[in-house]
């Protein structure tokens, strides 16, 4: 029995090469035609580097805006004079250490339940300062006002630190939340869950969270009943206004 001859695959190699040395030749031939074409063109008139005058505005120039008037101007200077000031018959706060009212990088840190992580938190934002006041009034009610400022030479940091905070704050079971009139995404919260603490009494807090510019707003209100929204808001509100 013959075995059929099984045909051999046939061997392109030499009609492969042929083909692709003749492409090759097909783009230098191509590229010198370019070169000899361009070459006999008369070359093209580069455009006039002067630029025609501009007409100079007239008129009067705008007045400087007022210190009243420049936001800057307010938050580059002595930021406790834009603080609430403390209410006839209230007591300072006793649990706020620092006596000039300002708060630096570790006071500020040592705010927080992890104040290591915070503090390298902090330095990464770019934390520039930040003021503080407080206040008693009564045996159990008692506020306390941060402005916290950022340098921001890269990127929104009020802004982030607020949305940080309030995050936090809408993280907690029991919690109602409002927008805070007068600012772009600045919140109240009122929690209906108190904090317990052994040898304490139970303690409401009611919070509000905003920013402007390089400043961010933190606003606390404690007491041993529960906190009602129009006394964190009526805060929250009228210091936005002195900013």
């Amino acid at each position: 029995m013959e075995v059929p001859e099984v045909p051999r695959p046939r061997r392109g190699g030499r009609t492969a090469s042929l083909i692709a040395g003749a492409a090759v030749l097909g783009v230098v031939a191509g590229t010198c035609a370019g070169y000899l074409v361009q070459a006999h063109r008369a070359p093209t008139k580069l455009p006039s580097l002067s630029q025609p005058t501009l007409a100079r505005p007239t008129g009067k120039a705008p007045e400087p805006l007022s210190a009243a008037e420049d936001r800057q101007v307010k938050t580059d200077g002595d930021l406790r004079e834009l603080l609430l000031k403390k209410p006839a018959g209230a007591k300072d706060a006793r649990w706020i250490t620092t006596e000039d009212g300002w708060l630096d990088l570790a006071q500020y840190a040592e705010m927080y339940t992890r104040p290591a992580v915070a503090f390298s938190n902090l330095v990464g934002k770019e934390f520039r300062r930040a003021a503080v006041t407080g206040w008693e009034s009564g045996e159990t009610y008692d506020v306390e006002i941060r402005l916290v400022q950022y340098r921001q030479t890269e990127s929104l940091e009020a802004s982030d630190a607020n949305d940080g905070e309030q995050y936090a704050a809408d993280a907690r079971p029991g919690t109602r939340s409002w927008h805070l009139p007068g600012t772009g995404d600045g919140m109240v919260y009122v929690h209906s869950q108190p904090r317990t603490q052994a040898g304490y009494q139970p303690q409401y807090i009611s919070e509000a969270f905003a920013w402007r510019g390089d400043l961010a707003l933190e606003v606390f209100v404690t007491d041993t009943k529960p906190v009602p929204k129009a006394k964190i808001m009526d805060l929250a509100e009228r210091q936005m206004e002195r900013l």
